[in-house]
């Protein structure tokens, strides 16, 4: 079995020093069940590859082997040929020290997202092309997928469960080996050892930033965990544990920070009735609130009979308890119900279940995103849930001078990552349009100052030559 990873950052062959493997050298490591090589088939400044053959002793793993359903088993399998439980081990004793994130020569280079290509031969899937798209896609991969026949000279047998993939993205090397490390024994859905406690810890480890907001995290526990419904259930428990209250707490004083420097203009007041306001002009009936919090534009929306389906979404459990509270969910008539949904969720993870809505309103979420996971939301919202309409809005940075109380050089907001100025939210947006195939306009939210605009801006993306709503 092959895994590749190849660069195009420069210089390439930094990832020599990510994976602590010269690219002049030919390596080999000795496993357990086998033997690991690492090569490098191409190492130049401008593009770089790494090499892993692992070469498994089929011998060896009949020896080993205690756990046979059937008396050929032994010597009928393609555990010698596939990458599968066998690769997540080797990956994590020959690249250990990359998987583990460090990079003693280049520790800069250890966190920083970097252009990666991982190509995996061989790889078994119970659950095909669709499973591997729903594991994968969620993290920001583009995912290339080529599939084997059960044999070409009798097509009538149909397609076998294994692939050789190829996945593409911008991030750090320690990230997409913490993801294949993790989904490879996933797809494959078995591995070659005995599964306890010291594999939920694994789980956790490896999975830590990624796995909680995995639309798929149920699944990827449980098949991870070999079906094992105890340790499954202690490792949700674990991994979808609330916030903290005092990690709650804080936010709530943050946003509160924030509403008092914006208090006297009633800003989030007015924001909101625009954004409504442009939602019902457009005609749309199944709305997004993505990064609802507290659930105030789900109030105004719940409102309108114009809306017809609205689904709030956000990645603290306790803002959707809220929201709940302040909707009163509990209470609502049958008919008012079956319109409003609440759903935990992510912006950075590729979640089908956003798709097919008329219209999504993104209101004050992208500058608490870090600009490295930006990139992440953009597929999401634009290329992967994909509405009709887009209402965003974003502070503008230049009308901070107009607030006493905001010392010079401070955000409104302590979480935010950056505030843009008209020009720069208006460089991205464009950017966002030659992408994903919308057009934009840009409206002021609230008074206009002659020299600095207005306190908030917004951007309305249609889809390009979409019929009206």
């Amino acid at each position: 079995m092959l895994f590749t990873l190849t660069t195009t950052f420069q210089p390439a062959t930094d990832l020599g020093y990510l994976l602590y493997k010269h690219p002049a050298r030919v390596q080999q490591f000795d496993l357990a069940f086998g033997q690991a090589h690492v090569f490098y088939p191409e190492a130049t400044a401008e593009r770089c590859t790494a090499a892993l053959l692992l070469d498994i002793d089929p011998v060896g793993l009949v020896r080993r082997s205690g756990d046979n359903t059937f008396a050929l088993e032994q010597y009928v399998n393609d555990r010698p040929y596939v990458a599968s439980s066998f690769l997540s081990v080797a990956i994590a004793q020959v690249y250990r020290t990359a998987l583990g994130g460090r990079c003693d020569d280049r520790p800069e280079l250890a966190e920083t997202p970097i252009p990666l290509e991982a190509k995996l031969t061989a790889l078994p899937c119970r659950g095909g092309e669709t499973l591997l798209r729903a594991l994968f896609e969620p993290l920001g991969y583009r995912v290339s997928v080529e599939n084997y026949p059960l044999d070409p000279t009798f097509p009538a047998w149909g397609e076998s469960r294994y692939f050789t993939v190829t996945l593409n993205a911008t991030l750090r090397l320690k990230d997409l080996l913490a993801h294949v490390y993790v989904l490879i024994p996933v797809l494959d859905d078995d591995k070659h050892y005995y599964v306890g406690d010291e594999e939920v810890e694994k789980l956790l480890r490896f999975g830590e930033g990624w796995l909680k907001q995995h639309p798929q995290v149920e699944q990827i526990t449980h098949r991870y965990l070999r079906h094992q419904k105890s340790l499954t259930r202690g490792a949700l428990a674990r991994l979808v544990r609330e916030e903290t209250p005092t990690a709650d707490e804080v936010a709530v004083q943050r946003d509160a920070e924030e509403a008092a420097v914006e208090d006297k203009i009633s800003l989030h007041q007015q924001r909101l009735n625009t954004v409504l306001a442009v939602l019902k002009q457009s005609g749309a009936r199944r709305v997004l609130d993505l990064g609802c919090g507290e659930g105030r534009l789900l109030s105004l929306l719940l409102k309108e009979p114009q809306f017809s389906e609205i689904l709030g979404t956000d990645v603290s459990h306790r803002a959707l308890e809220t929201a709940a509270d302040k909707l009163r969910l509990d209470r609502l008539p049958p008919m008012q119900l079956q319109r409003i949904r609440l759903l935990h969720s992510s912006l950075i993870y590729r979640d089908p279940r956003l798709s097919g809505y008329d219209a999504a309103a993104v209101v004050e979420v992208i500058e608490h995103l870090d600009p490295p996971r930006l990139a992440a939301f953009e597929r999401v919202v634009f290329e992967f849930a994909r509405p009709r309409l887009i209402v965003l809005t974003t502070p503008n940075a230049e009308y901070n001078v107009m607030w006493e109380s905001l010392p010079a050089g401070k955000f409104r907001h302590r979480d935010h990552r950056f505030e843009w100025t008209r020009a720069e939210f208006q460089l991205w947006a464009q950017g966002m349009c030659e992408r994903f195939g919308y057009q934009v306009r840009f409206l002021p939210i609230g008074d206009e100052d002659a020299a600095v605009g207005a306190a908030s801006q917004m951007g309305v993306f249609e889809i390009k030559g979409a019929q009206s709503l």
